[in-house]
């Protein structure tokens, strides 16, 4: 991040009384001050450590008796921390002065915690260091990218590659329009409520959108509800998950509105976004969905499996903007692995694509 030029001065200079020195420039002078900092910390480090013990040979004064020297001794001792915690006091805001006076570095990696700011090495190093851990435990590759601030403006949903939109009717998308290198993952019907699972996209801090369906969901909806409690998207996926083409109009006012209740009901919020079973859909649809509050239809690019990723696009690669289909499973024959091992292969596909996982509804 650049640091924008000082303007210059319009007031007249005062006649100079003699020759000036040349001022070092300002990467110069900013590594005078982190030179300044850093003979700060040594210092307070070697109080820390102790004084060295003065040469006996080239001492003047004379030994103290033992029972003054001993009395000395433990003043010394009482005063040793209040001096030590003075030291470490002007040695931190030392630091923080010369932070404050260079630019603020934003990382390229993190767990969803903000680190743009400008604080203190000390605190830098401890937060990243937590990432680290985090990201070790969880058995990631490396450190998630971090996605971008949500753009101010949401991207238009216009009729076109990866949107599919019809007068009046909530826009159907694959790919959200966008150049951010950000892809989306969403976890459709809610069978399994793995605590790990929670815990593990808590932890990294990776976002992401829940559509439930209720038949799976009911049975423990306070799950989905520290989900949403940690950024999760609860979204609609109807009630019964049925194909949505054989259904007639009182069947789909059931299904799809019926569970824009429900999860208001059960989570404060009443979604809109909402998922077709099956990615199939028809125009009755897409109109009752709209009636009862939905402003888009997000469908999906890739499916991602605990063992592996199947892939929309010849180049098996991921695209700004690709929506990511998952599912809350438990292991099985066509499940091989755990929530935290389908979590861990899409966060490190992402990351080693150079892609970070937004959420979903800062974007539709």
């Amino acid at each position: 991040m650049s640091t924008p030029s000082a303007s210059p001065s319009t007031a007249p200079s005062a006649a100079p009384v003699g020759p000036r020195p040349p001022r070092p420039d300002r990467r110069h002078r900013r590594s005078l001050a982190a030179l300044t900092v850093l003979a700060t910390l040594a210092v307070g480090c070697s109080a820390l450590g102790g004084a060295p013990e003065q040469d006996a040979g080239r001492s003047s004064v004379p030994a103290a008796p033992p029972a003054v020297a001993a009395a000395e001794a433990q003043a010394g001792a009482q005063a040793a921390p209040a001096v030590q915690a003075a030291q470490a006091a002007q040695a931190a805001q030392a630091a923080q002065a010369a932070l404050a006076a260079m630019p603020a570095a934003r990382p390229q990696a993190a767990t969803g915690q903000e680190l743009n700011g400008r604080v203190s090495a000390a605190e830098h190093e401890a937060v990243v260091r937590q990432a680290l851990a985090a990201a070790q435990r969880w058995g990631l590759a490396g450190l998630p990218l971090r996605a971008p601030a949500p753009p101010a403006v949401k991207p238009e949903l216009a009729d076109g590659p990866g949107v599919k939109r019809a007068a009046g009717l909530p826009p159907v998308v694959y790919r959200v329009p966008t150049s951010d290198r950000v892809i989306f993952l969403t976890v459709d019907d809610g069978a399994e409520k793995d605590p790990r699972f929670a815990a593990m996209a808590a932890e990294l801090g990776v976002p992401m959108t829940a559509f439930l369906s209720d038949y799976l969901a009911r049975s423990d909806y306070g799950y989905f509800r520290a989900l949403q409690a940690h950024g999760v998207g609860i979204d609609n996926h109807t009630l019964t998950h049925p194909d949505l083409r054989r259904l007639g109009p009182d069947a789909l006012q059931r299904e799809i509105c019926g569970q824009q209740d429900r999860l208001q009901q059960e989570t404060g919020a009443r979604p809109r976004l909402f998922r077709p079973p099956y990615g199939e859909y028809t125009e009755a649809a897409l109109r009752t969905a709209a009636s009862c509050g939905v402003t888009a239809v997000p469908l999906w690019n890739e499916e991602a499996f605990p063992d592996h990723l199947e892939w929309r696009y010849a180049d098996q690669k991921f695209h700004p903007g690709d929506i990511v289909l998952t599912h809350f499973r438990a292991p099985a024959a066509d499940w091989k692995g755990t929530m935290p091992d389908m979590l861990r292969r899409v966060v490190d596909a992402a990351t080693a694509q150079g892609f970070a996982v937004a959420r979903l509804e800062d974007y539709l």
